[in-house]
């Protein structure tokens, strides 16, 4: 780095460079000098308790201060010698002189007059200056250093899946999870995907139980990433046969089974270019809920029934992009199949179920096919009863989420309704006006959890299934104005709250008159 040098010493047995720490070259309360660049100055005390002799810049601080660059986006060494040397709580100065000092310290001397000139040349319309510049130069100086420091991370992540610890893989693939769903990575991934798609192979085949699991899930966030080009494409392809052999292993662990039926439907749903591929998911996935005794009674172990409902999930995701002569051999196939799936012991099988059952009906409504028969009667019947169940050996929980979700599917295969959901992201929304849309956000929410806001926000692939058209683009000014204030959240939630209470106390009072 131009312009930058440290203290040094003489080479000490055990300190290569000669680097000294603080409490080794000075006195408890004299402050050691590290210098950033040409115009800022670091002053450290090994103290926390020490006076610094001038008024500092912003403040003494400890450690935490850190951050491995001064104000002019240059690098300096503290960084890597403060975690050799294991230092404890300091005080530290940054100071800025009010004119650029044209020292370049190579020896003690040097730097002795270096902290002279800098506590000297100190003074509050130095400080003024230096807040100004700071204020326009500052913010996209730490905005590059954080992206870089953050695509250093993802290199070493991707680095540590090949690590022969099996903890140090799968904490590398939680990271890599954590970062891919909470933020756009498309440009960084480009150049990179192949070598990642076959770390993740290896995962795939060598991993267990639940690394397994999260090589699946990373391998669906790096095809989201890619989007549905040829790039996205070529992932899906490559690992489509493994995700497909784990999946049937009925030897595989059900977690890693479950997170493969999750890969495999939205890898497909993203990237799958031709129809054959499209089939031979569908019928690999319908496998799972069309065997004989899945619903109640059956021998199916209570393990395995996250993997029937992950299936059923993909399936009916995959389902809303088929082709009409699809559909309707599937109407013909499987319509009297998904009615069973009602009966099974998980709440969670049976809200997928029942919501696959609401998603077909409104395929065969644009379809203009009739499924009004005897059996969709005994079917009314049977969402009838799961609408108002009040078992008391179900949970109280499940019998309220079911009773809610029952209801709305209820209504709508009697009268055509639709209970439409409002999405707000940033300064948009979204309107979850249909069962197909309903399932589509919520296959791509379970995969990228809080970081769904986000990518509705910037991610084209996700704006474009939904159309939601082309990524805002906003300036600060108008990013600070949308956002509302604490104070003023708490005032319309007081309200809002005030205003039902009165709604809901007049329902409930039976002195009063009831239209």
């Amino acid at each position: 780095m131009a312009g930058s040098s440290v203290t040094r010493a003489p080479a000490v047995p055990g300190q290569g460079d000669g680097l000294q720490p603080p409490h080794a070259q000075a006195g408890a309360y004299q402050p050691w000098r590290v210098q950033a660049c040409r115009n800022w100055a670091l002053l450290i005390f090994p103290s926390p308790e020490a006076t610094c002799p001038a008024r500092p810049y912003r403040g003494c601080q400890r450690a935490r201060f850190w951050k491995g660059l001064c104000p002019c986006g240059q690098r300096w060494a503290w960084w890597d010698a403060r975690a050799s040397w294991g230092l404890g709580l300091i005080r530290v100065c940054l100071l800025r002189p009010g004119a650029q000092s044209s020292a370049k310290p190579d020896s003690q001397a040097s730097d002795d007059e270096a902290v002279s000139e800098v506590l000297s040349h100190y003074s509050s319309a130095s400080e003024g200056a230096s807040l100004a510049e700071e204020g326009t130069g500052s913010e996209a100086v730490n905005e590059q250093a954080q992206e870089e420091e953050a695509e250093d991370k993802l290199k070493e992540y991707m680095d540590s899946i090949l690590d022969k610890s099996a903890k140090t893989r799968q904490a590398a693939l939680q990271s890599l999870r954590l970062a891919f769903s909470s933020k756009t990575l498309s440009e960084f991934l480009l150049e990179r995907r192949l070598t990642l798609t076959d770390s993740l192979e290896k995962c795939l085949k060598k991993g267990k139980g639940e690394e397994q699991a999260l090589a699946g899930t990373v391998l669906t966030l790096l095809c989201l990433q890619m989007g549905s080009g040829p790039e996205g494409e070529e992932v899906f392809r490559s690992l489509k046969p493994l995700l497909v052999s784990i999946l049937t292993d009925s030897t595989a662990s059900p977690i890693a089974r479950q997170s493969c039926a999750t890969a495999l439907g939205m890898c497909c749903y993203i990237a799958a270019a031709d129809l054959e591929d499209l089939v031979s998911c569908l019928s690999c996935l319908e496998d799972f809920f069309n065997t004989p005794g899945v619903g109640e009674g059956s021998s199916v172990p209570a393990q395995h029934s996250p993997l029937h409902c992950s299936a059923l999930q993909s399936w009916s995701l995959l389902l809303t992009i088929c082709p009409t002569s699809h559909i309707k051999s599937i109407l013909d196939n499987h319509w009297l199949k998904l009615p069973l799936l009602l009966s099974s012991n998980s709440i969670a099988l049976r809200i997928m179920a029942g919501e696959t059952i609401a998603l077909v009906f409104e395929l065969a409504q644009d379809m203009e096919e009739d499924l009004c028969h005897q059996d969709t009667e005994f079917l009314r019947a049977q969402l009838k009863v799961l609408a108002t169940e009040s078992n008391k050996y179900r949970a109280k929980t499940d019998r309220r989420k079911q009773r809610s979700i029952f209801r709305d599917i209820l209504r709508f295969i009697e009268s055509g309704e639709y209970q439409e959901e409002t999405i707000r992201f940033g300064l948009e929304c979204m309107y979850v006006d249909s069962w197909a849309r309903r399932r589509t956000y919520q296959a791509f929410k379970e995969v990228l959890g809080s970081g769904i806001h986000h990518h509705l926000q910037n991610s084209e692939l996700l704006r474009e299934i939904f159309g939601l058209g082309p990524p805002l683009v906003l300036d600060a000014a108008t990013l600070k104005a949308s956002k509302v204030s604490r104070f003023e959240k708490h005032l319309y939630n007081s309200a809002a709250f005030k205003a039902r209470t009165k709604a809901r106390s007049r329902v409930r009072d039976k002195r009063a008159d009831v239209l």
